[in-house]
């Protein structure tokens, strides 16, 4: 890449573990932030000890997924000579980022009241579950609970089914992504204005009430409580939905008029454009059971990829794909996606690269740091020389 990363020269602690807080600290290091992860000397980051897959001790795939491009740091923040490492680490850094119990950032010093002496223009990125500031605020969390008591679950799945979580952690993931954005633009505001640094928190579960979008603008003003459709079908679209085929499923989506006439144009099926109980769309969400029944015949006489070479590019439609379907998409030649990123104990390891281009141009991973490999440079960059180091060993500071 011949231009410079956008964050290249931002430099951020990161105080996180598992899901959200790596997330985040990963996207603002794939875009060239320094991203000083700080860990136990003991054991670090907990997901470096998630199975089933292990890169050697303190190092699995999992964690790899969520810490690319990081460097790591081993500091205990109870111990004294680790708290002057910390503050001379804050007084030179833009940012820090954790996620903890919302009762915790105030009791490891690690909030601006805590730190703007040492560095006012210091941003504080607070991910907890329930809020710094509630009743919650020393409860543990995690992402499925959120899409539990959110809503999520009982909008997911089929009506004579059990509610159904999303099959990957999006809460924390999208919590990730938006404290990128916002501690981002927080040190935007440090380095172009006089503004101060500050705290700016974000809690899973207001993050995952503020994905209720539209369902939950319905809910707040018509009192409709939206819950589980057949087929993975919108709440108010249809035919949005799964339909079957010849050998499984197709998505299809005829959102509009538009894709409606298409569709039927390409099912041969343009008689149920005059049929009164599918005229138009509040007739067919009124009729959805009996147009379902009609399409799954119609769309039953081919195959899914013999449909998607019919309306590519006309129809929004889409398979029903596996993990290894997903991946093995030739698809993803293409867009390349898949990254190697070669590995200590895996040369030939593969990751998924960041989804945003730059000037066309993906960014290029690194494998995430083994467990303190970086503890020596980060020390030597703020000041300690070999004896003071090896001090700081002896005394189980770092």
């Amino acid at each position: 890449m011949s231009k410079p990363l956008p964050l290249a020269g931002i430099r951020v602690l990161s105080f996180d573990q598992y899901g959200a807080g790596p997330y985040c600290t990963m996207i603002m290091a794939e875009m060239g932030a320094d991203v000083i992860k700080i860990e136990n000397p003991t054991g670090g980051d907990f997901s470096r000890d998630t199975g089933p897959y292990f890169l050697g001790p303190h190092d699995s795939l999992f964690f790899q997924s969520l810490n690319l491009n990081k460097r790591s740091l081993t500091l205990d923040l109870k111990n004294p000579k680790g708290r002057e490492v910390l503050h001379k680490l804050v007084a030179g850094a833009d940012c820090l980022v954790g996620n903890m119990r919302g009762n915790q950032p105030a009791k490891l010093g690690l909030d601006y009241a805590a730190l703007k002496t040492i560095n006012p223009k210091i941003v504080c990125g607070h991910i907890s579950a329930y809020g710094r500031d509630t009743s919650r605020a020393d409860w543990p969390g995690y992402d499925f609970l959120m899409q539990a008591e959110a809503g999520f679950m009982s909008m997911t799945g089929e009506p004579d089914g059990p509610p159904v979580r999303l099959g990957v952690s999006m809460v924390d993931f999208m919590t990730g992504t938006m404290m990128a954005y916002a501690v981002t633009a927080a040190v935007l505001a440090c380095k172009t204005t006089e503004s101060p640094g500050r705290d700016v928190d974000l809690s899973l579960m207001d993050l995952a009430l503020h994905q209720l979008t539209y369902p939950g603008m319905w809910y707040l003003n018509e009192g409709l409580v939206t819950s589980q459709v057949p087929r993975g079908a919108h709440a108010s679209v249809t035919p949005s939905q799964l339909q079957k085929t010849k050998d499984g499923w197709l998505f299809v989506m005829a959102q509009n008029p538009k894709f409606w006439d298409l569709m039927l144009d390409g099912l041969g099926r343009k008689d149920l454009g005059a049929d009164s109980r599918f005229v138009d769309m509040a007739a067919r969400l009124v009729n959805r059971a009996a147009l379902t029944k009609i399409l799954d015949d119609a769309f039953s006489a081919k195959t899914t990829n013999e449909w998607i070479d019919l309306f590519k590019g006309k129809l929004p439609v889409g398979p029903v794909y596996g993990i290894d379907q997903a991946l093995d998409n030739p698809f993803l030649d293409e867009t390349r996606l898949i990254q190697r990123v070669p590995h200590p104990d895996r040369p030939d390891m593969r990751a998924l690269a960041n989804p945003v281009k730059l000037d066309g141009e993906r960014m290029k991973g690194r494998h995430a740091p083994k467990l303190g490999q970086d503890t020596e440079a980060v020390l030597r960059e703020v000041g300690y020389n070999a004896a003071e180091i090896q001090m700081l060993r002896d005394l189980k500071a770092v």
